[in-house]
């Protein structure tokens, strides 16, 4: 297992951020080759799953997929919404572009991380709402528009 760093959580949430902007239009590129968008989302999911299904087996913690099967249903939620997240964003790029779809994939995981941190959601410690937070939100919502000229 590794660290619980700070500075390693910071480096993996920006390669994981330059990840999205590459999956995002090598997943729109596929849509047009295969001719199907939701295809391509589920192509995508499939060679993730097996990815991860891989991981899982080297890391020798094949029995967390037994009690997977004993977690509240509404947890399983979270395969929808990436599920709609792979399509929406292999979608919207053709129509925005990259940075468009980036940027705007950011805005709306500001704001919804922001009601999130504010309501202490699925057991986290509550944040308070402050205006640099705001501030944070309304420049990149900012950049969103500019992102289109």
């Amino acid at each position: 297992m590794l660290p619980q760093s700070p500075v390693l959580a910071l480096f993996f949430m920006a390669v994981a951020g330059l990840a999205v902007a590459i999956q995002a239009p090598l997943n729109s590129a596929l849509g047009r080759s295969i001719e199907s968008s939701v295809a391509a989302a589920a192509v995508s999911f499939g060679v993730g799953f097996v990815a991860l299904v891989l991981l899982v087996a080297l890391s020798g913690d094949s029995a967390a997929f037994g009690r997977a099967a004993l977690a509240p249903r509404w947890l399983l939620l979270g395969g929808l919404l990436g599920a709609f997240f792979v399509w929406a964003s292999l979608w919207s790029v053709p129509v925005l572009g990259v940075l468009t779809t980036t940027a705007a994939l950011i805005l709306g995981q500001m704001v919804g991380s922001m009601v999130l941190d504010y309501i202490g959601a699925f057991g986290i410690a509550a944040r308070d709402l402050s205006w640099t937070r705001l501030t944070a939100a309304l420049l990149v919502g900012t950049g969103v528009i500019l992102s289109q000229f």
